[in-house]
């Protein structure tokens, strides 16, 4: 008798656009549950250095993230903004062990994901354009031209199902983490015989 595999815990993508504030917001739910151990914030692969106050993330270069890529050291990979981009392969095993894990991703990568990865729930974190707008002046790494293009983007259509949550980010970061932790705890229970998302 064939005995079924068990279903894995789910893997959350974080979606949004640049300046609503996604690693804000991970960064203070990851520190809230620091003691929960049923929930692992993983940490992207990009290719370009780390650079103080922005995300943390790992960095390969070009070469060695192809060489990678190619082995299926990746469970994710995309290109954006002429770099490369991964969600390493390791983290699947934290989810058969049932350990939620939470990564930030692009859009163009959710189909997949839902289709290979399944349980998935997405978090679409936003913020209204003025609120955009000033955040991505105040860091200083775009231009006024990239800036336009970017809030261009963030009006285009975001993701949609019974697996998404959205998170407006506009005001205070506790209140940000809060609503993103409701979201979180939500969709948690994707994958869980019971309850099933409403």
């Amino acid at each position: 008798m064939t005995v079924p595999r068990p279903i894995p815990a789910p893997l959350i993508l974080v979606v949004g656009p640049s300046g609503a504030g996604k690693d804000s917001l991970m960064e203070g739910a990851r520190q809230r549950l620091a003691d929960d151990r049923r929930i692992h914030f993983g940490c992207r692969v990009v290719t370009r250095p780390a650079l103080a106050g922005a995300e943390a993330h790992d960095t390969l270069s070009l070469d060695a993230f192809e060489r990678r890529e190619a082995d299926g050291g990746f469970l994710l990979s995309w290109r954006a903004h002429g770099l490369a981009y991964g969600v390493p392969a390791v983290l699947d095993g934290l989810r058969r062990d049932g350990t939620t894990v939470v990564v930030n991703v692009s859009r163009s990568v959710i189909d997949e994901a839902r289709v290979r990865l399944r349980p998935v729930g997405v978090i679409v974190v936003t913020a209204p354009p003025s609120v955009l707008a000033a955040r991505l002046a105040a860091r200083g790494r775009e231009r006024e031209d990239d800036i336009r293009r970017r809030l261009e983007r963030a009006v285009a259509a975001q993701p949609s199902g019974r697996d998404v949550r959205v998170v407006v980010n506009g005001a205070d970061l506790d209140t940000g983490v809060d609503a993103f932790l409701a979201a979180l705890r939500d969709l948690a229970h994707i994958g869980v015989p019971a309850p099933a998302l409403s």
